[in-house]
């Protein structure tokens, strides 16, 4: 860091052209003539000048003049560094810019710059002199003198030595050097008295600079975070505390009183102790004093939708307990006291000092909790949560899955963090050995086939008992989801019996599949049997239209018809009538005619029936006259076919062969022929028809 501070060439008695003498006029050219006279004059011009250097001094508008007394009649200064009585040493006051007549060889001017604090920046005081600090204090006290242009004021009104609280701000300042000790980012101002001091100098320029303090403190909405103040000044905290409280708590005036720690005196005057601040900075700029507070960004605690916090506080004042006396897990307590807060912080953001207290978040949306190894919620509650491990009623060690879906109240968050600590705790030390005991017990009363098989109705029944059991806790079960037992190695006995009734599944739904296509099929041909019918809409209608017009012309013609029939009915009748009457004359005169026809009939069948019978015992009986018939009807069958009788070749039969049909016909007629001429009767059988008719052609010539 560059150090401005006054060399020798600003010594008093030093003459230089900077500073050429005026007032004193000369006219040396009219020495010329005279060399003697010309160096008398040059010798008293010389002395004319450092006379009036001595008396007359010059300061530039830009800098100051410290000014150092030399002789004095009151001695020299017997405490302290500044001469405050004007005894000989450094004065309190300063030479501003402009012509100052000071006695001869008695004051030294120390021509200084002026204090210049760049815009955003701060700069810091060290008083050489002043009263001592007490050991309590590490900084020094400027309550009424505030202002260090004014020297006189800051040692007369108590000003202290040492490091200052109060800082300077963007501008120039007129500064005793010799006092005051000006610390920037850029430089130093000061004068030198001893080379010691620029190492303390120094070292405390590099304590500012590794607390960024020539800055202010600038908190932007951007960062979202809040500023920690640490106090490093002022009486400590009482023994047990780790947080010092806010100052002026109980009033707003007060709280703002020191302005957020820029005004470090007025801070410990109201009561501010040493240490972390309760108190927090927010969104601003900050004109702090780095050596009297640091500050440290955290974000600001969020609450998100869907969660509340909890605030567990490490300070504040000791409450009673509010959660009852049949509560015994802990002291509830309000809002600011130390303890666990009855009121959680609802959604949103905090400027929240969590080195005074944490905030745990508890969701009041639903969240899962799998007991599944691997698979993990959101929260990463379960992240410990394994399957739990059954005994079943046959013997089968199965894995089982299980999720199960938490609602907390907000209204019962704070007694939920008051009795576990946290939610991880909660699911980990109470709900993991309560739910896998639950099932546990389950499973030893249910064989494996039947726990997969029941599954709907466990997982109903786990989730109407478990809900009293979540109760005692503060928490609201939701729902119990069991998912399928594993043997927790592939190709187990438990995986073999889950292939067996998948594959009887399947064959159900093969069932169900068949006949469901078939009445697919069904619906598929009624459909087909739908469109074929929309598309002979036109001809349906046409037809329809058509049977109707045809139903009405049929009824037409039906009550045509019927006229017709009444009319044909009546002329029927009449005919019938004269059908009858001539039926009937008609039927007399045929039975008349019929009897004689039947008459002479009789008579001729008489007639004909003896000429028969005689003809048949003049022929020789039936068998003649039949062979008779066969005869005629075979002669007339070879005259139509004009087949010759006599064979043309004649084939013999032999000794005992016999001849053709004819030779045989020929010979049967006659050998009857031949018992006929031999007096050997036909046939002695006695047809009774023959008979019959005999006596029939007898009685009626009898009755002739």
């Amino acid at each position: 860091m560059p150090v401005t501070a006054m060399g020798p060439d600003d010594a008093p008695g030093r003459y230089t052209a900077r500073n050429p003498p005026t007032g004193v006029l000369m006219d040396i050219s009219s020495f010329a003539a005279n060399p003697g006279l010309t160096f008398l004059a040059l010798l008293i011009t010389v002395f004319l000048l450092i006379l009036l250097s001595k008396w007359i001094r010059y300061i530039p508008n830009n800098r100051v003049g410290v000014v150092e007394k030399l002789i004095s009649g009151k001695g020299s200064v017997k405490s302290g560094l500044i001469a405050m009585n004007g005894e000989a040493g450094f004065q309190p006051n300063l030479l501003r810019g402009g012509w100052h007549f000071l006695t001869p060889f008695q004051y030294r001017i120390h021509k200084l710059p002026l204090v210049t604090i760049p815009q955003g920046k701060i700069g810091y005081v060290f008083a050489r002199d002043g009263k001592d600090l007490p050991p309590t204090q590490a900084l020094a006290s400027n309550v009424r003198g505030s202002d260090f242009q004014d020297l006189v004021a800051f040692l007369q009104n108590g000003g202290e030595k040492g490091p200052q609280r109060q800082i300077l701000r963007e501008g120039m300042y007129a500064i005793n050097l010799v006092q005051f000790v000006v610390l920037t980012e850029d430089q130093v101002y000061y004068l030198p008295l001893d080379k010691s001091e620029l190492e303390t100098f120094q070292k405390m320029s590099a304590i500012i600079a590794e607390r960024a303090g020539w800055r202010p403190v600038i908190i932007r909405g951007a960062d979202d975070a809040v500023g920690i103040i640490t106090v490093h000044d002022g009486p400590s905290l009482p023994s047990g505390e780790i947080i010092a409280p806010t100052v002026g708590e109980d009033s707003k005036e007060a709280r703002s009183y020191h302005n957020n720690f820029q005004d470090a005196d007025k801070f410990l005057i109201a009561g501010g102790l040493r240490g972390r601040q309760y108190q927090v900075l927010v969104e601003g700029t900050y004109y702090i004093n780095r050596l009297f507070a640091t500050v440290e960004l955290i974000p600001k605690t969020t609450v998100e939708v869907g969660t509340v916090g909890v605030v567990v506080s490490y300070t504040g004042a000791k409450g009673a307990d509010i959660s009852g006396l049949e509560y015994r897990h802990g002291e509830l307590v309000t809002n600011g006291q130390r303890g666990v807060w009855s009121d959680p912080l609802l959604p949103g953001k905090y400027a929240f000092n969590t080195y005074a207290g944490k905030v745990l978040m508890v969701p009041t949306t639903n969240f899962i909790l799998k007991w599944t190894r691997g698979e993990v919620g959101s929260h990463k509650f379960d992240e410990n949560l394994s399957e739990v491990s059954l005994i079943t009623k046959d013997a089968f060690e199965p894995s089982l899955p299980l999720s199960v879906v938490v609602h907390i109240d907000y209204r019962k968050a704070p007694l939920v963090i008051q009795r576990f600590g946290d939610i991880k705790k909660l699911v980990e030390q109470t709900l993991d050995p309560m739910v896998s005991a639950y099932f546990k017990n389950i499973g030893q009363t249910r064989t494996l086939i039947q726990l997969i098989q029941d599954r709907s109705a466990i997982q109903e029944q786990s989730g109407v008992q478990m809900k009293e059991k979540f109760a005692q806790y503060n928490l609201e079960l939701q729902e119990v989801l069991i998912g399928t037992p594993t043997s927790g190695a592939p190709g187990g006995q438990i995986e073999q019996i889950l292939v067996q009734l998948r594959s009887r599944q399947i064959a159900n739904e093969q069932v169900e599949t068949y006949s469901r296509q078939e009445n697919a099929a069904i619906k598929e041909r009624e459909l087909r049997e739908a469109e074929a019918k929309a598309k002979q809409q036109t001809m349906l209608t046409e037809s329809a239209i058509s049977i109707e017009v045809q139903s009405n012309q049929g009824k037409a013609e039906y009550a045509k018809a019927q006229q017709q029939a009444a009319q044909i009915q009546t002329l029927a009748g009449a005919e019938a009538e004269k059908v009858r009457l001539m039926g009937e004359g008609e039927a007399k005169r045929i039975k008349v005619m019929a009897e004689a026809q039947a008459e002479q009939a009789a008579r001729v069948g008489i007639a004909q029936a003896m000429a028969i019978e005689e003809q048949v015992r003049a022929y020789g009986g039936p068998q003649f006259q039949l062979v008779q018939q066969v005869m005629n009807r075979f002669a007339e069958a070879i005259e139509k076919s004009q087949v010759d009788v006599v064979p043309k070749i004649h084939m013999g039969g032999g000794a005992q062969g016999g001849g053709s049909l004819i030779e045989s016909l020929l010979g049967l007629l006659l050998s009857e022929k031949a018992g006929q001429l031999a007096g050997v009767p036909l046939s002695t059988t006695v047809n009774p028809e023959a008979e019959a008719v005999k006596a029939t052609i007898r009685e009626g010539m009898r009755k002739q």
